[in-house]
């Protein structure tokens, strides 16, 4: 226990919400911080190479700049260099660590650890070799290693035997193991390595802490954390929570105070600004191995609801989920189809008809009984979007769903309405199909294209998912006589969303074939209004 050692990577780790930017002067008191508890090593930033766009300091966190700083003196000081830079790099590893690194003798720097995923381990494992002779601590950090079985792990960890490693990590990427994977994980690994081993916690499930201490219980005894758990998504292990379950057995002088302050000042308004720890969904993502950035990037997109989120938790869990590919989010959200033509024409059931669509927002429910009254005088085509249910069923014609996400969350609920659904039936996944047999669809194809309504007999061409936009074309297929819009209360005017909308309708109203739009309860929308009471005295 004595022999445990307590990295803090905050500033590393951290550096993904502010583009590694911290102030000097918020830098000098971390510091002190880590000092006063007597943190080992701290991991000042990455190493890196990168040149997409602008990044802070510890992006880079070059010899010059940590020799500005005012450091501790017993604090020892450490990098993370990504292994892709090593590999990748135009002239080999040895150049490029070359580029990166003097002798260890002339720098502040005494620790270098290199992140490698599965596929790089090898091929960067030669990098020990260099460090080692420039008088570096080196440590390797294995990643995402939930996903190997046990054998793959034994193999992986009998090469590195044969290298000058001073620490060989492995991280819990997904945030998906609990403290008895990581003692059969720890037990494999000492089947085969013999040196010091390290642990780097994710807290997807909220086993960040009790994961570090159950590896400590196992042998690994080099341990990482942040401040606040600070890190991308749920973040890590709390640096404050491990200083005061190590303080009775590392023997080391622990006064948190200055920490506590830090935290008080700085992190904690970051925190609740940026939004890093663990929450619902990045648990069900470290349970189905989902990797969390997939939820940090719905969690900052107000395009994603509840709903949206789960869907797409939903879809990832059958393994599509444990690289993160910005396309595969982005193809949960938009429509991509080769075919996009339907079997239905909607002008079968709406030519010359007016079309009311009733959409979500509080104005269908507070205007409901006048909403039913005018749809039964005047006999409209009713459009209900997803699986709005305020107005009787008896008079909604059809739902209309076609945003991808939407979809996956609700095709239980459409299978049990009792309204017919338009929807395009050549996007639906085998899971939507099995669930929607039995039940009746209006098949209206569907295609995206940016900036383009266009409307054929059956099929549409949208600028966006957005259901209005295919709730639109249909009515404009349909060669409806008007589009009656009830439920679009909008936003504030400041809000994203109502701003997409207002474009949405703009470029709609600007298309060949587009129908008169009349907004008949109240909204912020930038749309002809009229009122629904005075509409119904007109059948009166």
């Amino acid at each position: 226990m004595s022999k445990v050692k307590l990295l803090d990577c905050t500033l590393r780790d951290g550096g993904y919400y502010n583009s590694w930017d911290f102030d000097k002067a918020v830098i000098e008191d971390y510091l002190k911080a880590m000092d006063a508890i007597s943190v080992d090593y701290v991991e000042l930033g990455l190493r890196s190479f990168s040149k997409d766009g602008f990044k802070g300091a510890c992006a880079y966190t070059t010899d010059s700049f940590i020799r500005s700083l005012d450091i501790p003196k017993d604090l020892k000081l450490g990098v993370m260099v990504n292994a892709s830079d090593l590999i990748q790099h135009c002239d080999g590893i040895e150049a490029a660590l070359t580029k990166l690194f003097v002798n260890a003798s002339d720098s502040p720097v005494s620790l270098v650890r290199i992140a490698c995923h599965i596929h790089e381990f090898e091929n960067a494992l030669p990098a020990s070799n260099w460090l080692k002779n420039q008088g570096y601590i080196v440590g390797f950090n294995l990643m995402q290693i939930a996903d190997r079985n046990f054998e793959e792990i034994s193999k992986l960890v009998s090469i590195a035997n044969e290298y000058p490693l001073d620490v060989l990590y492995f991280a819990d990427s997904m945030g998906s193991l609990n403290p008895n994977h990581i003692s059969e994980i720890v037990q494999v690994i000492r089947n085969v390595w013999k040196g010091p081993l390290g642990i780097h916690t994710h807290d997807n499930m909220g086993y960040a802490l009790a994961n570090s201490i159950r590896a400590i219980d196992e042998g690994v005894t080099w341990i990482d954390g942040t401040v606040t758990g600070m890190g991308r998504g749920p973040g890590n292990a709390k640096t404050e929570y491990l200083a005061i379950e190590l303080d009775s057995f590392r023997q080391v002088p622990c006064n948190i105070i200055p920490l506590m302050k830090i935290i008080d000042v700085f992190f904690k308004p970051m925190q609740q600004a940026s939004g890093w720890g663990t929450n619902t969904y990045y648990y069900l993502a470290g349970k189905h191995g989902i990797h969390p950035t997939y939820i940090q990037e719905m969690l900052n997109d107000a395009r994603y609801d509840e709903k949206d989120i789960l869907a797409v938790i939903d879809h990832l869990k059958f393994g599509n989920g444990k690289k993160f590919k910005s396309d595969t989010l982005e193809a949960a959200r938009n429509i991509n189809v080769s075919d996009p033509s339907g079997t239905w024409n909607p002008a079968s059931d709406i030519l010359d008809r007016e079309v009311v669509i009733l959409g979500t927002g509080p104005g269908v429910i507070k205007h409901k009984e006048a909403l039913e009254e005018y749809i039964r005088v005047a006999k409209p085509y009713v459009i209900a979007l997803n699986t709005q249910t305020h107005i009787e069923p008896d008079l909604i014609n059809i739902c209309a769903a076609c945003h991808p996400v939407r979809l996956m969350a609700d095709y239980h609920i459409h299978a049990s309405l009792p309204h017919p659904l338009a929807t395009p039936v050549t996007m639906l996944d085998d899971q939507i199909r099995a669930a929607l047999r039995g039940k009746e669809i209006k098949d209206f194809g569907i295609k995206r294209e940016e900036n383009t309504f266009r409307f054929e007999e059956y099929y549409c061409t949208v600028p966006t998912s957005l259901v209005i936009a295919y709730a639109l074309s249909i009515a404009s297929s349909g060669k409806a006589t008007r589009i009656l819009l009830a439920g679009f209360d909008g936003y504030s005017s400041d809000d994203n969303r109502n701003i997409e909308m207002n474009e949405l309708l703009k470029l709609y109203n600007n298309s060949k074939d587009a129908r008169p739009i009349i907004a008949i309860t109240p909204t912020r929308y930038q749309v002809e209004k009229a009122s629904v009471y005075q509409m119904i005295g007109e059948y009166v």
